[in-house]
């Protein structure tokens, strides 16, 4: 029964990690050459023009920059936003204290419908702005309760402590609860970051210019026209010039290393938050 499971889940790794492996291999391997198949686990003719030609795209750099700072400023403002909402939401004092927690159970359930919230964006001027990937997710409810339900597992004597040394809401906030957070900020930062990163369709929607797309955006559009072909017919000569084998790339091939662009950065901040997700998401959730 053990070598049973052990072989499932060995299968169960191997199907969920191939395609993306073979992404990056046809992305480091020439268009042409993948083109007539047979390249799966190495590339059979490695190349990085792939990747030049994607560094070279200025559409592609301004869209990597947007999702930066997207994801920075986001997910700052939201973990900050919603560890404050949550923290006001275990006061006893609070009047309507329950009254809020029902109205944000609802929004769990119920949204107002894309039209709704279509009118609701341009009235707020957030229409064709960066604003617009910030404030409509500023507050997450499912954090919220993980936050609020960790703090109010953390001990009372804290609290009474700081109010005896004269702090208010604030300062205990800022001084104590947060910095004992650490876990939980780890784990929720990391989702909420991943959340902003691969979002996509609110930039669809919300944005016609073009210099606010995000990466995610700019990926569904190569994936799904012939945007990867049109970059490549227009790269000046110097640029063609530069790139020996520019004549074997592939449209799929470009959009393979656009895509490997687009996710191996935040792929590469799981290792280094690892530790923290059982003891961020457990401690916060075991109980209400």
């Amino acid at each position: 029964m053990v070598a049973f499971i052990y072989v499932f889940l060995t299968v169960l790794a191997f199907t969920t990690f191939y395609p993306f492996w073979n992404s990056l291999i046809i992305s480091l391997n020439e268009g042409m050459d993948t083109s007539k198949g047979g390249v799966t686990f190495w590339p059979r003719v490695f190349t990085w023009d792939n990747y030049e030609i994607v560094f070279r795209e200025e559409k592609l750099i301004n869209a990597f920059g947007v999702t930066i700072m997207r994801t920075i400023v986001g997910t700052v403002a939201s973990i900050l936003a919603t560890a404050i909402f949550a923290y006001g939401m275990t006061k006893r004092e609070l009047i309507g204290r329950k009254y809020y927690m029902v109205m944000c159970i609802i929004t769990m359930y119920f949204g107002g419908g894309l039209i709704p919230t279509y009118l609701l964006i341009r009235k707020l001027h957030l229409f064709d702005s960066f604003w617009v990937f910030i404030i409509p997710s500023l507050i997450s409810v499912w954090n919220m309760i993980i936050f609020r339900t960790f703090f109010k597992e953390l001990p009372q004597g804290l609290e009474e402590s700081a109010k005896i040394d004269g702090a208010g809401n604030w300062g205990t906030f800022f001084r104590i609860i947060f910095p004992l957070s650490g876990p939980v900020l780890a784990t929720l930062s990391l989702f909420t970051a991943i959340a902003h990163w691969n979002e996509w369709f609110v930039a669809s929607i919300y944005i016609m210019n073009e210099k606010l797309y995000p990466i995610q955006t700019l990926l569904r559009q190569i994936l799904f026209s012939n945007i990867a072909s049109d970059q490549m017919a227009n790269l000046d000569a110097s640029a063609l010039s530069r790139l020996n084998n520019a004549k074997t790339i592939t449209s799929k091939s470009l959009s393979m290393a656009t895509m490997m662009v687009a996710t191996l950065p935040i792929v590469a901040v799981y290792p280094f938050l690892q530790r923290y997700f059982v003891k961020g998401v457990l401690v916060g959730s075991l109980k209400e």
